[in-house]
């Protein structure tokens, strides 16, 4: 027995033995020394793994293969069986299968189709020339610089189509439930058939027909108009169809289509302020009317004053002046109310 065949068993024994025969998940320090010990396994089995990498062919892939054999090494340990052969032979084994795996993953030309036709494996990072003659990769060659444009994009239309929905869904319910309770309200205020009656005269005078809830029929009328509205809605504000195009498809007036979509688009703006399932949309739409251009201040008006407004028409021929000023030696004139110059009359009271 050689001593890497020794040290194998030593490590792997080491694994086993701090690892629970329930499978659970050992302690801190268990799992520590099973890294340490795996780590000393992929130490002591380094050399073997270069040479098997090299032996079937995966040296341009050696990252990968390296990786594979890690994987073999996890395998190994768990189908690992002291009784039946040595750990060698359990990972020398795991090790071939997985390298196999992987070169008939990547080396497709080693498959007999890719012999019929002489394909030969290229390597991804491997130079090449563009039909310009510059120097580049092939990587690069296939790299598609529109994909992650795309995928945006079209995430942002599957995101806006499954909300559209969810607002009209949320609109249709709404409707709905106005719909069903004012059919509720009429069939309370409906009177009795003159069956009904005939069948119980002892029946108050009062009694209406709230017991049998709404009418089937008009319940099945109300469903359809809402389908009917939900399409007209949809096809009108979120596909751009014209009302013409909507009136020849359901036979309805341009008119009473203007009207349902109307009406739709301002309960959909409330549902849009008030549902917080749609706050997102509600906040963008903030966001956009607060970007928008402010509107003109509205001027104050202009204080009225004592003067006459000179520049309207009825007042252009109206002139004022200065007052003359009075002589100093000139009398002065006494400031007297009028009322004190009327002649008071007998049984009056002056003010």
């Amino acid at each position: 027995m050689s001593k890497s065949t020794e040290a194998l068993e030593v490590a792997v024994a080491e694994v086993i033995a701090n690892k629970n025969s329930d499978g659970s998940p050992g302690s801190a320090r268990q799992r520590a020394n099973i890294d340490r010990a795996f780590s000393r396994i992929l130490k002591i089995a380094a050399p073997r793994i270069r040479h098997f990498i090299r032996q079937y062919g995966l040296s341009a892939f050696h990252e990968d293969a390296e990786q594979v054999c890690a994987i073999a090494v996890h395998r190994a340990i768990e189908a690992y069986d002291p009784t039946k052969a040595k750990f060698t032979t359990f990972l020398n084994w795991q090790i071939r299968g997985e390298l196999q795996s992987l070169r008939f993953r990547l080396m497709t030309d080693q498959r007999p189709s890719a012999r019929k036709v002489e394909a030969v494996t290229v390597t991804i990072h491997a130079g090449t020339t563009t039909p310009d003659g510059e120097e580049t990769s092939l990587e690069a060659l296939v790299e598609d610089e529109e994909a992650l444009e795309r995928t945006e994009r079209a995430a942002s239309d599957h995101l806006a189509h499954e909300t559209c929905a969810a607002l009209l869904d949320a609109y249709v319910e709404a409707e709905r439930k106005a719909g069903i309770e004012q059919l509720r309200k009429r069939a309370r205020a409906r009177r009795p058939k003159r069956d009904m009656r005939e069948a119980r005269p002892d029946l108050p005078v009062s009694f209406r027909a709230h017991l049998a809830g709404p009418d089937p029929e008009e319940l099945a009328a109300l469903h359809e108009r809402l389908e009917r509205d939900r399409a007209i809605i949809e096809r009108s504000l979120f596909s751009g169809d014209t009302r013409e195009a909507l009136s020849l498809d359901t036979s309805l007036t341009r008119e009473r289509i203007r009207q349902i979509v109307r009406r739709a688009s301002k309960q959909l703006a409330r549902l849009v302020q008030t549902d917080p399932r749609f706050a997102m949309l509600a906040e963008q739409a903030g966001l956009e009317r607060a970007g928008a251009p402010a509107d003109k201040p509205t001027p104050a008006p202009a204080q009225a004053g004592i003067m006459p407004a000179m520049h309207q028409p009825h007042n252009r021929a109206v002139t004022v002046s200065k007052p003359a000023e009075r002589p100093a030696d000139a009398p002065r004139e006494l400031d007297v109310p009028v009322a004190a110059l009327i002649p008071q009359q007998p049984g009056r009271l002056s003010l």
